[in-house]
This record gives C-alpha cells, structure tokens and sequence, in this order.
C-alpha cells in the first residue's frame, strides 16, 4: 500500500509536511495518538519504533488495549441507483447485499495491497 509503513503487527500512514520539511508518521489503528517525525525514512523508523515503544508502554501501565476494537459493522450510504445496481448484482451471483459488498471491499484491498 502507498503512504504505510510497517512496524511489525502495526501501521502508520506517511506523509512530508512541507511547513516544517519533514515526514510524519502517524499511527493506525490505535486506541490513541502516536506520531512520530524525521528528516528521512531511515530516521523515520527510528522515530516510528521510539513512538510505538512509548505507546504501547504507557499502554500497559494503564491496562489499556493498543489496538482499536471493531465491531464488524458500519452504515455506508449510497445513491438509491448504485443501492438498486448493487442489490440486483448481488441477487443475480446468489448472495446477500452484505456478502457481496463484503466481497468487493476484500476485493479493493487485495489491489490496494
């Protein structure tokens, strides 16, 4: 994926902040902020490790979980007309309106991947 960096079960997004002539990193995922910044992508791992350390310490103290926790449910709203394309492509391969939107989005991640 473009803009993510990997630190090992956890991802920041990044981005260059031309104010300041730095990259950022910026946590994903987690039930709280940390940010990290550098000059490089070298430094900017270096940093990133430092912040996820900090985090996930202060985590532990306080008995708090670091990940974000998802229910597997959220309201998406759409045109009626994409609604009624969405429901009738569903109908036709045989499944619920929620499997195939499911599967589509399984389907962009695999080539966002």
């Amino acid at each position: 994926m473009k803009n993510l960096m990997q630190f090992g079960d956890f991802r920041a997004v990044i981005s260059y902040d031309p104010e300041i002539e730095s990259f950022r990193g910026e946590f994903i995922g987690l039930n709280g902020g940390a940010d990290f910044y550098a000059d490089n992508a070298a430094d900017l791992k270096r940093e990133g490790e430092l912040s996820l350390r900090a985090f996930l310490d202060a985590c532990e103290r306080h008995s708090i979980p670091p990940k974000k926790q998802y229910s597997g449910k959220f309201n998406l709203r759409v045109s009626s007309e994409l609604h009624s394309q969405i429901a009738d492509l569903a109908a036709a391969n045989g499944d619920s309106l929620n499997k195939w939107i499911e599967q589509a989005l399984e389907t962009a991640i695999r080539q966002a991947s």
